[in-house]
């Protein structure tokens, strides 16, 4: 598995191989494969209203939206088409959802929400490729919560290290800044959100809270540093 589509993300299928189909996804252009059994064609009008237009997130960690009879679950982070405040609708089929729901937009209080939606994935599991609360990795997870914003990312942690605005030292952070990390080859291969000053919250082992200095990642549990500081980066 490399990642993940949650519900009312949209892609594109390149080709198909039996019952698999080869797609791409609209929010950072990753390619996979899927089950074709897994998807509800749309029309290229819908598709390109809903990526072109931010739509509504679900902000509850796990909520059904009923659909004429049929109960959907969906998880925090799935995108709400043409959300009303009580519906959403895709191919003109009225779902209802009464969860909490966030509205995208890039104002000065998402650099203060971002942390705060971030703490809902505490102790969630790590997962290579995963994007949701049963299982996520640390580049899925930045980038889910910052879709939550309203604010595009790339899905793994060297295309994000190459997003937004340098900060060049750590007691220059604010929280929702980004944090890279360094393999010992010298390649960035894990990223986490600045939750307050000489903090961070990442996903490794498990969605957790740390603490960081200008040489990395302290793990208390350990008694020692786990990941090695490359660059700090400013998305909002």
């Amino acid at each position: 598995m490399t990642t993940q589509l949650l519900f009312g993300e949209v892609f594109r299928i390149l080709s198909t191989d039996k019952a698999w189909l080869q797609v791409q996804g609209e929010w950072d252009g990753y390619e996979g494969w899927i089950d074709q059994k897994q998807y509800e064609p749309i029309s290229d009008k819908e598709y390109n209203t809903i990526a072109g237009e931010q739509q509504s997130v679900a902000l509850d960690l796990a909520k059904s939206a009923t659909r004429e009879e049929n109960c959907i679950p969906l998880l925090i982070g799935a995108t709400l088409p043409n959300y009303d405040g009580l519906n959403f609708y895709i191919n003109n089929r009225k779902h209802v959802y009464n969860g909490q729901v966030v509205q995208p937009n890039h104002n000065g209080e998402m650099q203060h929400l971002l942390p705060k939606i971030a703490l809902k994935f505490l102790n969630a599991p790590y997962l290579w490729g995963g994007k949701n609360i049963f299982g996520i990795d640390c580049s899925g997870f930045t980038q889910l919560i910052f879709k939550i914003a309203g604010i595009r990312l790339q899905r793994d942690a060297y295309q994000q290290a190459a997003q937004g605005k340098q900060i060049s030292l750590i007691d220059e952070t604010q929280p929702g800044d980004l944090a890279f990390f360094t393999n010992k080859k010298g390649n960035i291969t894990h990223v986490g959100i600045i939750f307050s000053e000489g903090t961070i919250i990442h996903a490794s082992g498990r969605v957790r809270k740390d603490k960081i200095d200008q040489q990395g990642i302290f793990n208390e549990e350990k008694g020692d540093y786990t990941h090695e500081l490359r660059l700090i980066r400013r998305m909002v």
